[in-house]
Protein backbone atom coordinates (compact mmCIF):
# COMPACT_ATOMS: atom_id res chain seq x y z
CA UNK A 1 0.00 0.00 0.00
CA UNK A 2 1.77 3.27 -1.43
CA UNK A 3 1.54 5.10 2.48
CA UNK A 4 2.35 2.06 4.80
CA UNK A 5 4.78 2.99 7.28
CA UNK A 6 3.17 6.44 7.68
CA UNK A 7 1.79 7.57 10.72
CA UNK A 8 -1.10 9.64 10.82
CA UNK A 9 -2.26 12.00 13.92
CA UNK A 10 -6.09 12.97 13.04
CA UNK A 11 -7.65 15.69 15.74
CA UNK A 12 -11.09 14.71 15.43
CA UNK A 13 -13.60 17.07 13.64
CA UNK A 14 -15.78 16.52 11.01
CA UNK A 15 -16.37 16.19 7.05
CA UNK A 16 -13.48 17.67 5.73
CA UNK A 17 -10.79 16.34 8.13
CA UNK A 18 -12.20 12.64 8.44
CA UNK A 19 -12.12 12.64 5.02
CA UNK A 20 -8.72 13.34 4.75
CA UNK A 21 -7.72 10.88 7.22
CA UNK A 22 -9.75 7.94 5.46
CA UNK A 23 -7.97 8.88 2.10
CA UNK A 24 -4.57 8.34 4.40
CA UNK A 25 -6.11 5.40 6.17
CA UNK A 26 -7.49 3.54 2.51
CA UNK A 27 -4.39 3.85 1.21
CA UNK A 28 -2.10 2.33 4.21
CA UNK A 29 -1.17 5.03 6.78
CA UNK A 30 -1.54 4.39 10.66
CA UNK A 31 -3.89 6.83 11.32
CA UNK A 32 -4.91 7.74 15.40
CA UNK A 33 -7.85 9.98 15.82
CA UNK A 34 -7.61 11.64 18.81
CA UNK A 35 -11.33 12.17 20.17
CA UNK A 36 -12.78 13.86 23.38
CA UNK A 37 -13.66 11.82 26.40
CA UNK A 38 -17.17 12.89 26.02
CA UNK A 39 -19.60 13.66 23.29
CA UNK A 40 -21.50 12.30 20.19
CA UNK A 41 -19.72 10.58 17.30
CA UNK A 42 -20.61 11.49 14.00
CA UNK A 43 -17.54 10.73 12.14
CA UNK A 44 -19.08 8.35 9.38
CA UNK A 45 -15.45 8.50 7.32
CA UNK A 46 -13.69 6.85 10.22
CA UNK A 47 -13.11 3.54 8.07
CA UNK A 48 -9.59 2.08 9.17
CA UNK A 49 -8.56 4.20 12.10
CA UNK A 50 -7.81 3.39 15.52
CA UNK A 51 -9.33 5.99 18.28
CA UNK A 52 -7.78 7.71 21.40
CA UNK A 53 -9.82 9.16 23.40
CA UNK A 54 -7.76 12.37 25.48
CA UNK A 55 -9.54 15.13 27.99
CA UNK A 56 -7.38 17.89 26.04
CA UNK A 57 -8.54 20.41 28.72
CA UNK A 58 -5.83 18.92 31.00
CA UNK A 59 -2.15 19.16 30.81
CA UNK A 60 -2.14 15.98 31.13
CA UNK A 61 -4.20 15.16 28.53
CA UNK A 62 -1.86 17.37 26.25
CA UNK A 63 1.28 15.58 27.06
CA UNK A 64 -0.35 12.69 25.65
CA UNK A 65 -1.21 14.03 22.65
CA UNK A 66 2.44 15.67 22.76
CA UNK A 67 4.10 12.42 22.42
CA UNK A 68 1.84 11.14 19.94
CA UNK A 69 2.87 13.29 17.69
CA UNK A 70 6.29 13.12 18.98
CA UNK A 71 6.80 9.99 16.65
CA UNK A 72 4.14 11.19 13.88
CA UNK A 73 4.22 11.96 10.08
CA UNK A 74 1.52 13.97 9.57
CA UNK A 75 -0.77 15.81 12.12
CA UNK A 76 -4.42 16.87 10.25
CA UNK A 77 -6.39 19.59 12.71
CA UNK A 78 -9.38 20.51 11.75
CA UNK A 79 -10.07 23.56 14.59
CA UNK A 80 -10.40 27.59 13.95
CA UNK A 81 -6.65 29.38 13.43
CA UNK A 82 -5.20 29.98 17.25
CA UNK A 83 -6.72 26.74 18.97
CA UNK A 84 -3.97 24.40 18.63
CA UNK A 85 -1.60 26.89 19.88
CA UNK A 86 -4.12 27.55 22.75
CA UNK A 87 -3.75 24.15 23.92
CA UNK A 88 0.30 24.12 23.46
CA UNK A 89 0.15 21.73 20.42
CA UNK A 90 0.85 24.37 17.83
CA UNK A 91 3.16 24.08 14.82
CA UNK A 92 6.11 25.95 16.60
CA UNK A 93 5.68 23.78 19.38
CA UNK A 94 5.04 20.13 17.50
CA UNK A 95 7.75 20.68 15.04
CA UNK A 96 9.97 21.50 17.50
CA UNK A 97 9.75 17.96 18.84
CA UNK A 98 9.18 16.79 15.91
CA UNK A 99 11.34 18.31 12.64
CA UNK A 100 9.91 16.14 10.21
CA UNK A 101 6.47 16.40 11.22
CA UNK A 102 3.85 17.41 8.33
CA UNK A 103 1.06 19.68 10.23
CA UNK A 104 -1.65 19.91 8.01
CA UNK A 105 -4.40 22.89 9.28
CA UNK A 106 -7.29 22.65 7.01
CA UNK A 107 -10.07 25.56 7.77
CA UNK A 108 -12.81 27.20 5.91
CA UNK A 109 -10.90 30.80 5.20
CA UNK A 110 -7.35 30.19 5.77
CA UNK A 111 -4.26 30.67 8.45
CA UNK A 112 -4.55 34.55 7.17
CA UNK A 113 -6.96 37.54 6.45
CA UNK A 114 -10.23 38.95 7.92
CA UNK A 115 -12.07 36.36 7.53
CA UNK A 116 -9.89 33.68 9.07
CA UNK A 117 -11.70 33.69 12.74
CA UNK A 118 -15.44 33.25 11.17
CA UNK A 119 -17.42 30.44 11.34
CA UNK A 120 -18.36 29.15 8.27
CA UNK A 121 -20.07 26.25 6.16
CA UNK A 122 -19.78 24.89 2.65
CA UNK A 123 -21.88 27.45 1.01
CA UNK A 124 -19.97 30.34 2.61
CA UNK A 125 -16.87 29.10 1.25
CA UNK A 126 -18.16 28.15 -2.03
CA UNK A 127 -19.80 31.48 -2.14
CA UNK A 128 -16.32 33.63 -1.63
CA UNK A 129 -14.63 31.42 -4.49
CA UNK A 130 -17.38 33.27 -6.91
CA UNK A 131 -18.48 29.45 -8.32
CA UNK A 132 -21.29 29.62 -6.15
CA UNK A 133 -22.71 32.40 -8.13
CA UNK A 134 -22.85 30.00 -11.23
CA UNK A 135 -24.25 27.09 -9.91
CA UNK A 136 -28.19 26.94 -10.73
CA UNK A 137 -30.64 27.66 -13.38
CA UNK A 138 -31.86 30.26 -15.03
CA UNK A 139 -34.41 32.77 -13.49
CA UNK A 140 -33.53 31.50 -10.06
CA UNK A 141 -30.92 31.94 -7.02
CA UNK A 142 -27.47 30.26 -6.82
CA UNK A 143 -27.79 26.48 -5.63
CA UNK A 144 -25.73 25.15 -3.34
CA UNK A 145 -23.87 21.95 -4.57
CA UNK A 146 -24.55 19.91 -1.40
CA UNK A 147 -21.71 19.94 0.50
CA UNK A 148 -19.32 18.49 -2.12
CA UNK A 149 -17.46 21.21 -3.68
CA UNK A 150 -15.54 23.04 -0.36
CA UNK A 151 -15.55 20.75 2.17
CA UNK A 152 -14.28 17.84 0.15
CA UNK A 153 -13.23 18.51 -2.50
CA UNK A 154 -11.84 21.54 -1.88
CA UNK A 155 -10.85 20.55 1.86
CA UNK A 156 -10.10 16.95 2.46
CA UNK A 157 -9.29 15.98 -1.18
CA UNK A 158 -7.08 19.21 -1.25
CA UNK A 159 -5.80 19.05 2.15
CA UNK A 160 -4.41 14.88 1.13
CA UNK A 161 -2.70 15.80 -1.73
CA UNK A 162 -1.03 18.79 -0.14
CA UNK A 163 0.55 16.11 2.46
CA UNK A 164 1.56 13.99 0.22
CA UNK A 165 3.70 16.74 -1.71
CA UNK A 166 4.97 17.62 1.36
CA UNK A 167 5.44 14.10 2.26
CA UNK A 168 7.64 13.92 -1.35
CA UNK A 169 9.69 17.13 -0.46
CA UNK A 170 10.78 15.54 3.00
CA UNK A 171 12.32 12.59 1.11
CA UNK A 172 14.65 14.95 0.12
CA UNK A 173 14.94 18.15 2.75
CA UNK A 174 14.40 15.74 5.84
CA UNK A 175 12.28 18.78 7.23
CA UNK A 176 8.33 18.66 7.49
CA UNK A 177 6.41 21.74 7.16
CA UNK A 178 2.83 23.86 7.81
CA UNK A 179 0.13 23.25 5.50
CA UNK A 180 -2.39 25.83 5.06
CA UNK A 181 -5.11 24.40 3.26
CA UNK A 182 -8.78 25.98 3.12
CA UNK A 183 -11.68 25.51 1.67
CA UNK A 184 -12.12 29.00 0.03
CA UNK A 185 -8.69 28.63 -2.25
CA UNK A 186 -9.10 24.66 -2.17
CA UNK A 187 -12.54 25.27 -3.85
CA UNK A 188 -11.34 28.17 -5.88
CA UNK A 189 -8.14 26.13 -7.43
CA UNK A 190 -10.88 22.97 -7.65
CA UNK A 191 -12.91 25.70 -10.53
CA UNK A 192 -9.25 26.81 -12.11
CA UNK A 193 -11.12 25.68 -15.45
CA UNK A 194 -13.95 27.70 -14.86
CA UNK A 195 -11.96 30.35 -14.37
CA UNK A 196 -9.74 30.47 -17.39
CA UNK A 197 -12.07 29.50 -19.99
CA UNK A 198 -14.53 32.29 -19.21
CA UNK A 199 -13.17 33.64 -22.49
CA UNK A 200 -14.78 31.05 -24.32
CA UNK A 201 -17.97 30.01 -26.05
CA UNK A 202 -18.84 28.23 -23.54
CA UNK A 203 -19.75 31.18 -20.81
CA UNK A 204 -19.74 35.18 -20.89
CA UNK A 205 -24.19 34.70 -20.57
CA UNK A 206 -25.89 35.00 -17.17
CA UNK A 207 -26.20 31.93 -14.69
CA UNK A 208 -28.53 29.13 -16.51
CA UNK A 209 -27.84 30.28 -20.03
CA UNK A 210 -24.43 28.19 -20.61
CA UNK A 211 -23.41 25.41 -22.26
CA UNK A 212 -22.49 23.74 -19.02
CA UNK A 213 -24.87 25.47 -16.44
CA UNK A 214 -28.33 23.75 -17.86
CA UNK A 215 -28.43 26.73 -20.75
CA UNK A 216 -28.24 24.20 -23.89
CA UNK A 217 -30.41 21.70 -24.83
CA UNK A 218 -27.87 19.32 -25.39
CA UNK A 219 -26.33 19.61 -21.89
CA UNK A 220 -29.31 18.79 -19.33
CA UNK A 221 -31.26 16.31 -17.75
CA UNK A 222 -34.48 15.39 -19.14
CA UNK A 223 -37.83 13.36 -17.49
CA UNK A 224 -38.54 10.31 -18.77
CA UNK A 225 -42.30 8.63 -18.48
CA UNK A 226 -41.49 6.78 -15.36
CA UNK A 227 -40.67 10.15 -13.61
CA UNK A 228 -36.72 8.97 -13.55
CA UNK A 229 -34.23 10.73 -15.36
CA UNK A 230 -31.83 10.54 -18.25
CA UNK A 231 -28.47 12.71 -18.66
CA UNK A 232 -27.39 14.45 -21.83
CA UNK A 233 -23.95 15.28 -22.39
CA UNK A 234 -23.74 15.98 -26.47
CA UNK A 235 -21.09 18.69 -26.81
CA UNK A 236 -19.37 17.46 -30.11
CA UNK A 237 -21.03 17.67 -33.50
CA UNK A 238 -20.30 13.58 -33.74
CA UNK A 239 -22.05 12.88 -30.55
CA UNK A 240 -24.68 15.40 -31.05
CA UNK A 241 -25.51 13.44 -34.22
CA UNK A 242 -25.82 10.67 -33.07
CA UNK A 243 -27.95 11.96 -29.74
CA UNK A 244 -30.78 12.88 -32.46
CA UNK A 245 -30.38 9.45 -34.26
CA UNK A 246 -31.26 7.54 -31.66
CA UNK A 247 -34.15 10.17 -30.32
CA UNK A 248 -35.58 9.62 -33.76
CA UNK A 249 -35.22 13.16 -34.57
CA UNK A 250 -34.86 14.45 -38.16
CA UNK A 251 -31.05 16.20 -38.55
CA UNK A 252 -32.55 18.26 -40.96
CA UNK A 253 -34.89 19.53 -38.99
CA UNK A 254 -32.76 20.28 -35.91
CA UNK A 255 -29.41 21.87 -35.10
CA UNK A 256 -27.46 22.50 -32.13
CA UNK A 257 -27.42 26.02 -32.51
CA UNK A 258 -31.42 26.46 -32.67
CA UNK A 259 -33.11 28.08 -30.07
CA UNK A 260 -32.24 26.01 -26.98
CA UNK A 261 -35.72 26.95 -25.47
CA UNK A 262 -37.43 24.95 -28.37
CA UNK A 263 -34.80 22.39 -28.59
CA UNK A 264 -35.90 21.47 -24.64
CA UNK A 265 -39.45 21.21 -25.55
CA UNK A 266 -38.64 18.73 -28.37
CA UNK A 267 -36.44 17.01 -26.25
CA UNK A 268 -38.67 16.96 -23.48
CA UNK A 269 -41.29 15.55 -25.06
CA UNK A 270 -39.44 12.86 -26.78
CA UNK A 271 -37.64 11.49 -23.23
CA UNK A 272 -41.58 11.56 -21.94
CA UNK A 273 -42.30 8.72 -24.46
CA UNK A 274 -40.40 6.16 -22.99
CA UNK A 275 -39.13 5.10 -18.97
CA UNK A 276 -35.58 5.60 -17.92
CA UNK A 277 -35.01 1.74 -18.85
CA UNK A 278 -36.14 1.77 -22.33
CA UNK A 279 -33.94 4.78 -22.97
CA UNK A 280 -31.12 3.52 -21.10
CA UNK A 281 -31.13 0.61 -23.44
CA UNK A 282 -31.45 2.52 -26.74
CA UNK A 283 -28.35 4.33 -25.79
CA UNK A 284 -26.40 1.80 -24.06
CA UNK A 285 -22.78 1.50 -25.75
CA UNK A 286 -23.66 4.79 -28.38
CA UNK A 287 -21.55 7.61 -28.14
CA UNK A 288 -24.26 9.97 -27.57
CA UNK A 289 -23.23 10.99 -23.86
CA UNK A 290 -26.82 9.87 -22.77
CA UNK A 291 -26.79 8.05 -19.32
CA UNK A 292 -29.15 7.52 -16.69
CA UNK A 293 -29.36 9.47 -13.70
CA UNK A 294 -29.24 6.72 -11.01
CA UNK A 295 -30.15 7.19 -7.51
CA UNK A 296 -27.39 6.43 -4.62
CA UNK A 297 -28.84 2.60 -4.17
CA UNK A 298 -29.05 1.82 -7.66
CA UNK A 299 -24.72 2.88 -8.62
CA UNK A 300 -23.24 0.37 -7.08
CA UNK A 301 -25.27 -2.72 -8.88
CA UNK A 302 -24.73 -0.30 -12.64
CA UNK A 303 -23.23 -3.18 -14.76
CA UNK A 304 -20.21 -0.98 -15.72
CA UNK A 305 -19.47 0.08 -11.78
CA UNK A 306 -20.31 -3.39 -10.10
CA UNK A 307 -18.03 -4.95 -13.25
CA UNK A 308 -15.15 -2.90 -11.67
CA UNK A 309 -16.21 -3.00 -8.14
CA UNK A 310 -16.69 0.38 -7.31
CA UNK A 311 -18.63 0.06 -4.36
CA UNK A 312 -18.01 -2.02 -1.49
CA UNK A 313 -20.74 -2.87 1.21
CA UNK A 314 -21.56 -0.18 3.40
CA UNK A 315 -20.02 -0.92 7.32
CA UNK A 316 -22.64 0.99 9.06
CA UNK A 317 -26.41 0.17 7.39
CA UNK A 318 -27.11 -3.79 5.81
CA UNK A 319 -27.55 -3.36 2.04
CA UNK A 320 -26.17 -0.42 0.91
CA UNK A 321 -22.51 0.56 -0.04
CA UNK A 322 -20.00 2.83 -0.12
CA UNK A 323 -17.40 4.12 -2.64
CA UNK A 324 -14.45 1.92 -3.06
CA UNK A 325 -10.71 4.54 -2.58
CA UNK A 326 -9.70 5.97 -5.86
CA UNK A 327 -7.90 6.20 -7.69
CA UNK A 328 -6.22 2.94 -8.54
CA UNK A 329 -3.19 1.94 -8.35
CA UNK A 330 -1.40 -0.29 -10.34
CA UNK A 331 1.31 -2.05 -7.57
CA UNK A 332 0.09 -0.24 -4.63
CA UNK A 333 -3.77 0.07 -4.64
CA UNK A 334 -6.05 0.27 -1.51
CA UNK A 335 -7.76 -2.60 -0.78
CA UNK A 336 -10.35 -2.18 1.04
CA UNK A 337 -11.68 -5.10 2.93
CA UNK A 338 -15.99 -5.13 2.97
CA UNK A 339 -16.77 -4.56 7.07
CA UNK A 340 -13.98 -1.87 7.78
CA UNK A 341 -15.55 0.54 10.13
CA UNK A 342 -14.83 3.70 11.84
CA UNK A 343 -13.67 2.78 15.30
CA UNK A 344 -15.56 3.69 18.83
CA UNK A 345 -14.22 6.31 20.80
CA UNK A 346 -11.58 5.50 22.44
CA UNK A 347 -11.71 1.55 20.91
CA UNK A 348 -7.75 1.62 21.02
CA UNK A 349 -6.78 3.98 23.53
CA UNK A 350 -4.79 1.45 25.52
CA UNK A 351 -3.35 -0.32 22.34
CA UNK A 352 -2.20 2.83 20.98
CA UNK A 353 -0.68 3.61 24.39
CA UNK A 354 1.48 1.19 24.94
CA UNK A 355 2.97 1.71 21.25
CA UNK A 356 3.83 5.16 21.94
CA UNK A 357 5.35 3.96 24.80
CA UNK A 358 3.40 4.35 27.93
CA UNK A 359 4.07 1.61 30.69
CA UNK A 360 0.86 -0.05 32.01
CA UNK A 361 0.80 1.50 35.08
CA UNK A 362 1.32 4.90 33.64
CA UNK A 363 -2.13 3.54 31.38
CA UNK A 364 -3.76 2.94 34.11
CA UNK A 365 -3.10 6.10 36.24
CA UNK A 366 -4.55 8.07 33.34
CA UNK A 367 -7.46 5.95 32.95
CA UNK A 368 -8.35 5.94 36.72
CA UNK A 369 -7.86 10.05 36.65
CA UNK A 370 -9.93 9.82 33.73
CA UNK A 371 -7.48 12.25 31.41
CA UNK A 372 -8.13 9.55 28.57
CA UNK A 373 -10.56 7.13 27.91
CA UNK A 374 -11.43 3.82 26.79
CA UNK A 375 -14.43 2.27 25.11
CA UNK A 376 -16.01 -0.88 26.90
CA UNK A 377 -15.21 -4.21 24.90
CA UNK A 378 -18.55 -5.06 22.92
CA UNK A 379 -19.34 -8.77 23.81
CA UNK A 380 -19.15 -11.44 20.79
CA UNK A 381 -22.14 -13.00 21.26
Amino acid sequence: MALRGIKVVEMAGLAPAPFCGMIMADFGASVIRIDKTSGPDMDRLGRGKRSVALDLKRPEGIRVARKLCNSADVLIEPFRRGVMEKLGLGPDTLTKDNPGLVYARLTGFGQSGPCADMAGHDINYVALTGLLSMLGRKEGPPTPPINLLADFAGGGLMCALGIAFALLERTKSGHGQVIDANMVEGAAYVGSWIYSSQDMMLWGKPRGHNWLDSGAHFYDTYETSDGRHMAVGAIEPQFYAELISLLGLDPDETSQFDDPDDMKKLLSARFKEKTQAEWSKVFEGKDACVTPVLSMEEAPNYPHNASRGSFVPSPYTPGQYVPRPAPLLSRTPAPLQPGVRAPRIGEHTTEVLAEAGFSKEAIEVLLKEKIVMEAKKKANL
